[in-house]
């Protein structure tokens, strides 16, 4: 399997994106910046060594990787058995690339949409642990939905690495009085699309 390079936009998805180049790219706050790497220091480092079951199929090629600033929801719920638990609710983040332009968001189902309008829904396949403490799961996810029409048209995996924050609060948090309690924490992280490149 090819080596990703961080933070680089295929060739494919910089046409698909060069087709709505009419409308300014849209720059994400100040807030925001301060927590997107700095492309000089991230070319630098080399990539993570990805776990065996969290690669792609054979013969995936990297389409697309983009780094990912928002927030995962936790809802305070009673489980099937009764206690109460903090419950995934989805996640909420701005897409961006290498130069800190947002290209797409990424929310509850999952979904990932670039803004040429294409969008596709994910399904989790496998999942590592996060080699950074207190950091929500790396994973592995395959396509199941897709629409509208650009640069995730190929894609057919998903992965998602480089974890940092996003983690559920302290269990103890969740009791009958906290009920229906929404909490909403910060994360980062990678996303890499892979799929076959359509033939020119």
């Amino acid at each position: 399997m090819p080596r990703a390079t961080p933070f680089v936009l295929s060739l494919l998805t910089v046409a698909a994106l060069g087709a709505s180049a009419g409308a300014q790219a849209s720059r994400p706050s100040a807030e925001v910046l301060a927590r997107l790497p700095d492309p000089a220091s991230a070319m630098a480092v080399k990539d993570p060594e990805i776990p065996a079951a969290l690669r792609p199929a054979d013969g995936s090629r990297k389409l697309l990787q983009v780094h990912a600033v928002g927030v995962q929801i936790y809802e305070c719920a009673q489980g099937a058995g009764g206690a109460w638990e903090w419950q995934f609710r989805g996640p909420e983040a701005t897409l961006f690339d290498a130069r800190g332009t947002k290209v797409g968001d990424h929310g509850a189902g999952p979904f990932w949409r670039l803004e040429d309008g294409s969008r596709i829904v994910g399904q989790a396949k496998a999942s590592a642990p996060s080699p950074t403490a207190g950091a929500i799961p790396w994973l592995l996810l395959t396509v199941k939905s897709r629409s509208g029409a650009g640069g995730l048209d190929p894609v057919e995996a998903v992965q998602r690495i480089s974890t940092v924050g996003g983690v559920a609060p302290p269990a103890q948090d969740c009791v009958a009085a906290a009920a229906a309690r929404t909490v909403r924490v910060d994360y980062s992280a990678d996303y890499l699309f892979w799929g076959v490149a359509p033939s020119r």
